[in-house]
Order: C-alpha cells, then sequence, then structure tokens
C-alpha cells in the first residue's frame, strides 16, 4: 500500500476551526473526517470507525480535499430537481394554455395536460407526475 499524501502546512488549524463553526451534522462530520487524519495521523478505517462512515466515503472525502483544498469546506448539501423531465419555466409555459381556459371558468381534465405533457418531453408519465406539477405549479 503506498503511502498517505500528506495534508497542507495549516491545515489541521484550519479544519479545527472550521469544525467549532460547523452548523450541520453533515458538515461537522465532513470536516471531522478531514481533521482526524490532518491532526492524528488515522488511516481511513480508523476515521471511518469513529465517524460511523464507509472507509471508501472518507477516501474519496481526503481526496477530493487535497484536490480542491478549503474549498471544499464550504460545499452545501446536494439539492435540487435531478430526475426533471421539464425546467420550472417549461412547466408554467405548459400549463399557460390550461390557465387561460380555467380562468375563463372552463372545466380542466388532467388527461388532456397530461397528453401535453407527455408530448413535450417525448414519453409516457404517469399521472402523479402530472398532479405533483400541478401541486408545484399552485
Amino acid at each position: 500500500m503506498r503511502p498517505a499524501k500528506a495534508f497542507r502546512k495549516g491545515a489541521a488549524e484550519k479544519l479545527r476551526t472550521a469544525l467549532k463553526e460547523a452548523k450541520t451534522k453533515s458538515e461537522f462530520q465532513r470536516i471531522q473526517c478531514l481533521w482526524l487524519r490532518a491532526s492524528l495521523g488515522l488511516n481511513a478505517d480508523q476515521v471511518a470507525k469513529a465517524v460511523g462512515w464507509l472507509p471508501t466515503s472518507v477516501r474519496r472525502l481526503q481526496a477530493q480535499y487535497l484536490k480542491k483544498g478549503d474549498a471544499l469546506l464550504k460545499l452545501v448539501g446536494r439539492g435540487g430537481r435531478r430526475h426533471q423531465n421539464l425546467t420550472r419555466e417549461e412547466e408554467q409555459d405548459l400549463l399557460a394554455t390550461f390557465t387561460v381556459k380555467a380562468e375563463g371558468g372552463g372545466m380542466l381534465e388532467v388527461s388532456q395536460i397530461k397528453l401535453a405533457y407527455e408530448k413535450a418531453v417525448g414519453h409516457a408519465v404517469p399521472k402523479s407526475t402530472v398532479y405533483r406539477m400541478l401541486a408545484r405549479q399552485g
């Protein structure tokens, strides 16, 4: 096994102050994984056992820190809609034609909206997708 790359000089002190400023549990654990290696010289297996993570997750985090440096400490959660068919703006445009009809006192059928949605995305979708879009768009 090859020896681990050393962290930058002064990393342990920066990580110690970052630990005190951590606002969430996940942020604290992420910094703690780095601090345990920088200050105590623990390997990934020992750090994983101490923090309750998998050793591969610890190794990946430490490798990213070696590449990106302190910028890695400022990361926030993943968030976002990763499996969206349409953006929010595209959904609004799609529903614009139906809102005109609804404001005129007409009755909307979800099946018609579903057909328009499927035509826009190019594949079939379940009704629940359309209902979630309607709830999201108000």
